[in-house]
């Protein structure tokens, strides 16, 4: 190629750099093993569960002296690392994604009965639009703890058998007030209520004594099930989360719809990589948080100290006497978060010179925040030119983005929480449409394309 020809710049599409038959055949494979782990891992807990027996096939253990290591944290957050060639303290290559999703948590005291129709309240968890909840199937995951200590797991929609759940929403032919309200006020958070059933207990019953009889009879369902009391739901963590299992979208089936791609595409991708760079130069650590979709709070949060507690226990093992601050002021880390895909049916809340598009691999964001940059990471620029470097080499494409105009987008991630460490970190991952709706969509080759990035990124 001219000089002439490298005068301009124009992002390559994923499609056309794996046009060959061997890469969409790894491509499809790899398509087929996202769906399937995207059908599975429907909350931050069964994502764990997904990469504890990952790791555990790939001979990981729960110990910080060993050289491939894991840690879990209330089974929501996940610690990984695997010693390099070259010392801890000349740095290493760290990915950090978030298995949490937006969806709608039960109330502690949930049920009730209006209607002869017996209902579950909900608190909605992340940024959601609540008319997407409304008139689809849901199903329940969750984790309820009894008084006892035990510990019972909730699932019921899923299986092609179980019942589902769902959020009733008003007819065309009553809503003409609903039609000329502003969507923030149409939609009301304490409406957002699950019909659990309709019939009462069954003969023999005083029903007449029963002040609620199809709310009894759900209880009565519950218990004979999982010998759970309304009681429990005091503690417990159950969350309506959109039934059946991720699909291809397109008759070329090149897109992926399903639930929570953001950010569990990042997971993907990030546990694939990892898996496959097993001899690394430098050391290599995967972080997989919670509660990023409500400000990375709490103690499994990227604002809590787990990561450091890690790596202090990681330090005494690989690298006795020294200190904490070298590592990190050493380390490299990509933010793995998605992006908003240009769509073209609102193009107007995008400036498209520096908006994500499907099908052009993984897209980078040298910022988020909000309104001047508030609140955001700003990667630097030789971090950024160290990876245009390593990625172009390996033919990877990729591009950068923004997240909208500038006075119309932002958003946040947990880029900020690893910088004030000291270390290099950029947001990357794939661009994603429909963004924190019940049925996301993303390219199967942009899959492809993040999960070659991070396998660079960690080997480099």
């Amino acid at each position: 190629m001219s000089k002439k020809d490298t005068l301009e710049y124009e992002p390559k599409s994923a499609w056309e750099v794996y046009a060959g038959k061997k890469d969409r055949k790894a491509m499809d494979a790899m398509a087929k093993r996202y769906v399937e782990f995207l059908s599975e891992c429907k909350t931050e807990r069964l994502v764990m569960d997904y990469v504890r027996k990952k790791v555990k096939k790939a001979g990981f253990a729960d110990d910080l002296k060993s050289s491939q290591v894991y840690r879990f944290n209330r089974n929501k957050t996940c610690f990984l690392a695997r010693k390099g060639k070259r010392p801890l303290s000349e740095g290493f290559r760290l990915l950090g994604a978030h298995g949490d999703c937006p969806r709608l948590d039960f109330k502690q005291r949930p049920f009730y009965e209006d209607t002869d129709i017996a209902l579950a309240k909900t608190h909605y968890y992340g940024g959601i639009r609540k008319y997407h909840w409304l008139a689809i199937p849901l199903a329940l995951h969750g984790t309820v703890v009894k008084r006892d200590g035990t510990e019972v797991t909730v699932c019921i929609g899923e299986d092609p058998g179980d019942p589902v759940f769902t959020i009733t929403d008003l007819l065309p032919h009553l809503a003409a007030k609903e039609m000329s309200k502003k969507v923030e006020d149409a939609f009301e958070a304490e409406k957002l209520n699950i019909v659990m059933g309709q019939s009462p207990v069954g003969k023999g019953k005083k029903d007449d004594e029963i002040k609620a009889p199809v709310k009894r009879h759900l209880l009565e369902l519950l218990h004979k099930k999982y010998d759970i009391e309304e009681a429990d739901f005091i503690s417990a963590e159950m969350q309506a989360v959109p039934a059946g299992p991720a699909r291809y979208v397109g008759l070329d089936e090149s897109l992926i719809g399903g639930y929570g791609q953001d950010d569990r595409s990042s997971v993907f991708c990030a546990l694939e990589a990892f898996l496959e760079e097993p001899e690394p130069e430098y050391a290599q650590i995967v972080l997989f948080w919670d509660k990023e979709e409500i400000g990375s709070v709490g103690a499994t949060g990227a604002t809590s100290l787990f990561f450091e507690y890690c790596m202090e226990e990681l330090l005494d093992s690989w690298e006795p006497g020294v200190r904490l601050s070298k590592v990190m002021l050493n380390g490299s880390a990509l933010s793995a978060d998605v992006s908003a895909a240009m769509d073209p049916d609102f193009k107007d809340v995008y400036e498209p010179l520096n908006a994500a598009r499907l099908g052009y691999g993984p897209c980078f964001n040298k910022f988020t925040g909000h309104r001047g940059k508030v609140g955001a990471n700003d990667a630097h620029p030789d971090f950024i030119g160290w990876l245009r470097r390593i990625f172009d080499d390996a033919g990877i494409p990729w591009h950068m983005s923004e997240l909208g105009k500038v006075d119309v987008g932002g958003g946040g991630t947990v880029a900020k929480f690893l910088a004030i460490y000291g270390m290099d970190v950029i947001d990357v991952g794939v661009p994603v449409l429909s963004m924190h709706s019940p049925f996301e969509i993303s390219s199967k080759a942009d899959i492809y394309a993040c999960t070659l990035a991070f396998r660079e990124f960690l080997k480099n």
